[in-house]
């Protein structure tokens, strides 16, 4: 599958594309920083993010989309153009029709590093080893995309493939309650005895068919 891995933000927002299946080594696809000027207006400000958005969008066709989900932080200021940067790929995953997925910080550090409480550089470091990257992505931004979207496709898929299973079980469970509900259908014999019966013991071509073919298996009574 191909994540587009999205860390929300006004006056940066990273962006980064990873594609893969879980317990295999993944691929970069591409990775980036979405800028605004914090001295333009708000609107304009989410109007580029939402134009650039769009543009990766169309460039790299993702499978599923990956945000940084919110949490509680000291500057309300902050918090506010996060939230609102952040509605922006959420709003896009939504006209799309794509699977939308938000993972906390701590999430993503876990599950690339193994250590909820990562630093940044530690978190920088196994995503260039994951990806087999020479360089470090830069700014800090780019890095944390490219974790998100690692920690949707190996999270994601895992969790993709345990619904498919679930789905698949159900559909068998349903499939054999149906049957156990229906009769057993009844072999030529049975139906060509009922229908003689039925006509009161007149002579019934399908009776005699059918005899003459059980008497040849010897399963006539």
């Amino acid at each position: 599958m191909r994540v587009l891995g999205v860390d929300p933000g006004l006056t940066r927002c990273g962006v980064g594309v990873v594609e893969g299946v879980p317990g295999r080594p993944l691929r970069l696809v591409a990775v980036g920083v979405i800028r605004t000027p914090s001295g333009d207006p708000l609107h304009q400000r989410l109007l580029t993010i939402q134009t650039e958005l769009e543009d990766w969008l169309h460039d790299h066709d993702p499978d599923a989309i990956a945000v940084e989900r919110m949490f509680a932080r000291g500057d309300v200021s902050t918090i506010m153009g996060t939230a609102q940067a952040s509605a922006i790929p959420m709003l896009a995953a939504a006209r799309r029709g794509l699977p939308l997925a938000l993972h906390t910080p701590s999430e993503v550090k876990a599950a690339v590093t193994g250590n909820g409480r990562a630093d940044k550089a530690q978190v920088t470091s196994m995503v260039m080893r994951v990806l087999g990257l020479d360089e470090r992505p830069t700014p800090a931004d780019a890095a944390d995309a490219l974790a998100l979207a690692i920690c949707q496709v190996w999270r994601g898929g895992a969790a993709s493939r345990l619904a498919d299973a679930v789905t698949d079980n159900r559909t068998t469970e349903a499939l054999d309650a149906a049957r156990r509900r229906q009769p057993a259908a009844p072999n030529r014999w049975q139906q060509a005895v009922a229908a003689h019966r039925a006509s009161g013991g007149s002579a019934h071509p399908a009776v005699a068919a059918a005899r003459r073919q059980a008497v040849q298996r010897g399963t006539a009574r």
